[in-house]
């Protein structure tokens, strides 16, 4: 059992700012749409509920994976349809719609941050794998290898990469995305006995450059990583770019900054994906290490971990990939791991949140999980800001009357004093009419969204008669920061009679 004390700890305890999200999975059909070819009314049902049970379980963020093997969920000028949403790869939508447009207007519909998830490199994920006519992989085979029976682009030939950067600043430029997310997959996880096969294009591109091969596989992918970061900033600077690696950077018998680890792979080794330099010079606005180890886990200690990439974050924002899939299995059988991980993240300044692989994990609340998120996630919390992205503040709002009765609910309408960089709101209500502590995120009755309209409104369907209330909002932009606190607002309820008194700003 989660104890008493903590469950009654003060409410500062919880942070108001606090990055929460899920990964939803496409590749294979892990998270949705949970099979291929469904019609597109029973994907837009599925997705929805899928949200919805995210939302309840405390997350303000998903992570969507929208093209997944070199092929979309969104109509391209550079791929095709996905297998994985329509059935067939390049087969449009039954009926069709744009996913992607749905996919995010039903997240920000409910104030969720919307993560577009793509795979670099990655083509294909089984021997059997039969490209369409327009899939690159006929158009340009010679962009391509095959390893592991799996194909992916050479990440070492410059034009392979150059229509991956297009395709992906295509999504950028077109959609209103809050970040780009790239996993773990740059070159590919090792195979047994088979080495990968680049070594023409090592002889083309990188030999005279390069005297070992490893170090030239870490400059295709350190290039690729610092040219994506700047292209995505040109195009619009407000959208972050954020990458999930695997959760060692290097053991500490390879490299004295290296973790006091005995992981069997590393990124820097195995993956070519030099992290820290990634960090140290900016590249990149957040690092998730999935850290999908247990608490005491002996060759890769999770509270190990996470001390390690906190003291080498160098500023950038650190969250951490939670493994809740494991919950259950051996080692993770204690039904308090992912409260007590989450409760020790919290201890460190530069953590700033956590992702959680995945998605389906939530909704079918595996081994009681939700009951550990509730504990955590007592309160909601807004997206923490990132320094080195900041804009102007929005202008305060201005509250301009209460409506209804506590038996209807009641409504509260505001406007923008000055209408510009308002994003969405935050209402903050306390019982009685004492002042309202904005810091405290038990104060936080809820994070509306911006309308198209001049007077925004709410309705309170939780207002008991025979109380009073004090109500204030303020108005965030699209980077998170909170403008002054608007006017006062009192309400005193006495049966169906409601008192208001309205304060000016």
């Amino acid at each position: 059992m989660i104890s008493l004390a903590i469950q009654e700890s003060h409410s500062q305890d919880y942070p108001k700012r606090e990055l929460r999200a899920a990964w939803i999975a496409t590749v294979e059909n892990i998270d949705w749409p949970d099979e291929k070819g469904l019609k597109a009314q029973e994907q837009k049902e599925q997705y929805v509920l899928l949200l919805d049970q995210l939302k309840a379980a405390g997350m303000n963020a998903i992570i969507m994976q929208i093209r997944p093997t070199a092929d979309t969920f969104y109509p391209s000028s550079y791929e095709p349809w996905s297998a994985y949403l329509t059935g067939h790869q390049a087969q449009a939508p039954q009926a069709y719609y744009n996913p992607l447009t749905f996919l995010i207007d039903e997240a920000k519909k409910r104030g969720m941050e919307f993560h577009a998830w793509f795979n670099p490199y990655r083509a294909s994920m089984s021997k059997d794998f039969e490209p369409s006519e327009a899939h690159p992989l006929v158009k340009n085979p010679e962009w391509f290898v095959k390893y592991g029976g799996k194909w992916y682009y050479d990440p070492g030939i410059p034009e392979a990469r150059e229509f991956v950067f297009q395709s992906i600043i295509e999504v950028v430029r077109h959609y209103d995305l809050d970040a780009v997310h790239f996993d773990d997959y740059f070159y590919p996880y090792k195979v047994p006995n088979e080495e990968f096969p680049d070594r023409a294009s090592f002889e083309k591109y990188g030999k005279s450059d390069f005297e070992h091969i490893d170090d030239w596989r870490r400059e295709n992918v350190d290039f690729f990583v610092e040219e994506l970061g700047k292209r995505i900033k040109e195009e619009k600077a407000f959208v972050k770019f954020g990458i999930s690696p695997f959760g060692v950077w290097r053991n500490s018998d390879k490299d004295p900054k290296g973790s006091d680890t005995q992981a069997g792979v590393t990124n820097y080794d195995d993956l070519y994906a030099d992290v820290l330099k990634w960090l140290e010079n900016g590249w990149i606005d957040y690092i998730t290490p999935q850290l999908y180890w247990h608490i005491g886990f002996d060759k890769a200690e999770y509270k190990t971990l996470v001390k390690w990439w906190e003291e080498n974050s160098f500023g950038r924002h650190l969250y951490i990939g939670q493994g809740v899939y494991r919950v259950g299995e051996k080692g993770w059988e204690d039904p308090e791991e992912i409260f007590n991980q989450i409760n020790f993240n919290r201890s460190f300044e530069n953590v700033h949140g956590s992702m959680y692989f995945s998605a389906k994990t939530i909704a079918n609340n595996k081994n009681d999980v939700n009951k550990q998120l509730a504990q955590v996630y007592r309160y909601p919390a807004l997206i923490p800001t990132m320094g080195w992205l900041e804009e102007e503040k929005p202008e305060p709002s201005v509250i301009i009357n209460l409506f209804g009765s506590p038996d209807t609910g009641i409504e509260l309408t505001w406007k923008d004093q000055n209408p510009g960089n308002q994003s969405y709101y935050v209402i903050y209500r306390v019982e009685g009419e004492e002042s309202i502590d904005i810091e405290n995120p038990k104060n936080i009755l809820a994070i509306v969204q911006k309308s198209n309209y001049p007077i925004q409104q709410w309705r309170d369907e939780n207002v008991e008669k025979r109380k009073s209330y004090t109500y204030q909002i303020t108005s965030v932009n699209r980077q998170h920061q909170e403008g002054d606190i608007s006017n006062t607002v009192k309400l005193k309820t006495k049966g169906q009679r409601r008192l208001v008194r309205i304060e000016k700003l």
